[in-house]
């Protein structure tokens, strides 16, 4: 009995290593991919007034493997190859509709390879495309139903985030931040892929004005290059011209007035290219324009330091800021809004920039005029021009096609806007502070009255006037 019970122990034993050893094995050999989640799609939404575009990052082995199309290989020189297929794929399996069941025209623009990573997965290649969803006329694009099934009707642990990145009438429109519209993925209990109900809400041409406001603030605050230029045009404005040199200062109200045309001058020129290229969508290139900035820039600098068109600041502020309008202007071509935002959105932007622009020389207005008066008015004004004209060479050089580290130090200026919006505070305030201090000193006291001459008691005044009267002695 005991030779039995000894080979059924042993047996038992065997199997028992066998059921822990296998699964640990399985377990230590599984790839990576099985040990980490997945990268998940994402579909991003811009929303236009008559259509909707989508942008698809999908994760290129997840794609592979849905659609049967072998993209392990294909890099971006070859993917024109494959081009067709991955679009007639993707229209397949995008199916958007009205609230009234009416399908929407789906059509499939740029596509393009990239390398990304998304939070714990690692380093991995994504597919981008661009999708253009179109209704029929006078259909809702704030309400439909999203029909989406891209890699997850095969891959079914895959995952798609929907989010809004660009939604004008929502005032969303700085391309930022996006906002969660919901997520797809299978039903498991039915094996089916619900569609997504996308509700934006209800938006309004107030929230779209508003949020232009604020880009149009925001744009000449961190555009480091605008405010440049016009601080560089304003420096020497309370100097006075001798020869071919600054030498002294003018009286307040003629810097005051300098000031005030130059900053109204700069004002109206950009206005008038802005409204001019956004009305007539006019497709101008870019870098010929921030080219002519950089030139306009490194132009004030050297008229800082050496007077170029005394007299003439306005003028050079107007035709400059034709310039820095077109500028403005790609702004909004970027939006692809109708005609009936664009106005608004023309209205805000340029209300915004004006409002911040108007701050802003207001609070170098007060330390303008202070440092024209101070002995170190000449060190720290060729101090400045020099930097601007640093500057300005630096984003010459990187405009025309010669990336260099002054230019990204100089953009990277723009990033410190609080840090700049204090220091012309503090500074506003000291020369304040100064000039009401030196007044005080300056202003003068109360006359002193007029000497008493004490006569003495009892003298007669009449004999003076007689003595004063009488002939003088030849």
């Amino acid at each position: 009995m005991t030779g039995p019970r000894n080979w059924l122990t042993t047996a038992l034993r065997l199997v028992a290593g066998i059921a822990i050893v296998v699964p640990a094995a399985l377990l230590a050999g599984a790839s990576p991919a099985a040990a980490h989640p997945m990268p998940h799609s994402v579909v991003q939404l811009d929303v236009y007034q008559a259509s909707v575009t989508a942008r698809l990052e999908l994760p290129v082995d997840d794609l592979s493997r849905a659609a049967g199309i072998d993209l392990s290989d294909t890099t971006r020189a070859t993917l024109s190859g494959k081009a067709e297929a991955i679009r007639s794929y993707l229209r397949t399996h995008i199916h958007p509709a009205g609230s009234g069941g009416k399908a929407w025209q789906v059509g499939i623009g740029a596509l393009s390879l990239s390398r990304t990573e998304q939070t714990s997965t690692g380093p991995y290649r994504e597919l981008v495309a661009e999708a253009v969803l179109t209704p029929p006329a006078g259909t809702d694009v704030r309400h439909f139903t999203f029909g989406y099934d891209v890699i997850v009707h095969q891959v079914v642990t895959h995952t798609v985030l929907v989010t809004a990145r660009q939604d004008w009438a929502a005032g969303q429109v700085d391309g930022e931040g996006t906002t969660q519209v919901g997520t797809i993925r299978i039903d498991t209990r039915t094996m089916t892929v619900p569609a997504l109900k996308v509700d934006l809400g209800d938006g309004s041409a107030w929230r779209g004005f508003l949020a232009m406001v604020r880009l149009g603030g925001d744009h000449i605050l961190t555009g480091t290059d605008h405010l440049l230029f016009l601080l560089i045009l304003l420096l020497p404005a309370p100097l006075a011209v001798t020869g071919r040199r600054w030498d002294g200062v003018v009286g307040a109200r003629s810097a005051l007035g300098r000031i005030g045309r130059i900053t109204l001058a700069f004002t109206a020129g950009h206005s008038v290219a802005l409204a001019v290229t956004a009305l007539g969508r006019l497709e101008i290139p870019g870098w010929p324009v921030e080219a002519f900035i950089a030139a306009s820039i490194l132009v004030g600098a050297i008229h800082a330091i050496r007077p170029l068109f005394p007299g003439k600041e306005a003028l050079v502020a107007g035709v400059f800021g034709l310039g820095h309008g077109m500028a403005f202007s790609f702004v909004l071509a970027e939006m692809h809004l109708s005609t009936g935002q664009l106005v608004t959105s023309l209205l805000g932007f340029n209300l915004g920039i004006e409002l911040v622009q108007l701050l802003l020389v207001c609070l170098a207005l007060p330390s303008l005029l202070v440092l024209a008066r101070l002995r170190v008015q000449p060190a720290l004004g060729l101090t400045g021009a020099v930097l601007t004209g640093t500057a300005a060479v630096g984003w010459l050089a990187d405009r025309l096609g010669l990336p260099n580290p002054v230019a990204r130090a100089a953009d990277g200026a723009g990033s410190h806007t609080t840090l700049l919006l204090a220091a012309l505070t503090v500074t506003a305030l000291a020369a304040t502070g100064w000039t009401l201090t030196t007044r005080r000193h300056a202003r003068p006291g109360p006359p002193d009255p007029p000497a008493t001459t004490y006569e003495p008691y009892g003298r007669d005044r009449s004999a003076d006037v007689a003595d004063s009267a009488a002939p003088q002695s030849r």
